[in-house]
């Protein structure tokens, strides 16, 4: 077993990824900008160091010992930007892991794993793919062992996408659903990633090798609203808004000091960005779950 630094450690994915490495045995380390906080969320047992991506110098004290670094770092109210407080694709998932792999090349590490994103290839112009690939050309050329996954979009009992259409359907009569509702998407249960990751450093197949990852079915946005409305005993009609009504409703809505949402983030969620499983779950010897079986924490309690 192995000590394990996770960056990102006390957010929705890194959570997972800490549970998982810690039920495997390894010594697991969360970094976090806030200890304090992060020590109240974190299993027992796991230790938890001071540290920000944005901010080389804490990056050093924080990677002492730690032989694995798991890179699972994403910015607060993903995936809606906030440049005035530096919550960006670019500073944080991009530069900031830069930074991260810069210091774990001269910690001495050995295996470097990525959580990108579906569709990060040469080409792609938004600010998260630049980001991804700005991340991950750095690690391909560090020197260091790597595994890098590129996961779909990925749900649970924390999420803060698919849980805000369980919200709508609990207080409203319709659940909104932003453009057409046909996008096609491959929603990917939470655990099975945090599986993967797992799996990658139990496996010299997994070194230096980069995987799509998404879940067992491929579903229009309507079709997993469907099912969720389904799991939870629920009957609500979808009201399809036009996705540039949308991104003029929040275009001032970026500016609050929390945005709920942003033109961005409109685009992030219209994403359609397919994935192939053929090579990870040949590598890693997956089960990867149906959405209506991952949605089971959305069942009503019985009376």
């Amino acid at each position: 077993m192995a000590v394990v630094l996770v960056a990102g450690g006390t957010g929705f994915i890194g959570s997972y990824i800490v549970r998982r490495l810690t039920q495997d045995g390894h010594r697991v380390i969360v970094m976090s900008r806030d200890p304090g906080k992060a020590r109240g969320r974190v299993p027992d047992g796991v230790e938890v160091r001071a540290g920000d991506v944005t901010d080389g110098a804490t990056l050093g004290p924080a990677l002492a010992g730690a032989e694995i670094v798991v890179c699972a770092v994403q910015f607060p109210n993903h995936p809606v930007e906030n440049p005035r407080r530096g919550h960006t694709y670019i500073r944080v998932d991009g530069e900031g892991t830069v930074r991260l792999v810069g210091a774990a090349r001269k910690a001495g590490v050995s295996r470097f794993v990525y959580i990108s994103g579906a569709g990060t290839r040469e080409g792609q112009t938004k600010p998260w793919f630049r980001a991804k690939l700005m991340a991950e050309k750095a690690i391909r050329e560090s020197g260091i062992p790597y595994t890098i996954f590129r996961p779909s979009w990925v749900y649970g009992p924390e999420d803060r996408s698919l849980n805000k259409f369980a919200t709508f359907a609990r207080l409203l009569p319709f659940v909104p659903v932003i453009g057409s509702g046909r996008t096609r998407v491959q929603p990917l249960y939470v655990e099975d990633l945090a599986d993967a990751v797992a799996a990658s450093l139990r496996t010299g197949a997994a070194l230096n090798r980069t995987y799509d990852i998404g879940g067992p079915q491929e579903l229009t946005m309507d079709e997993i609203i469907r099912t969720m409305l389904w799991v939870m005993g629920r009957r609500r009609p979808l009201l399809h808004s036009p996705a540039w009504l949308m991104k003029a409703a929040a275009w001032p809505l970026q500016f609050l000091p929390t945005p709920p949402l942003s033109p961005g983030a409109v685009d992030f969620v219209l994403m359609e960005e397919p994935v192939d499983n053929g090579q990870v779950l040949q590598d890693l010897g997956l089960t990867l779950t149906p959405l209506e079986r991952g949605l089971s924490y959305l069942r009503p309690e019985p009376r």
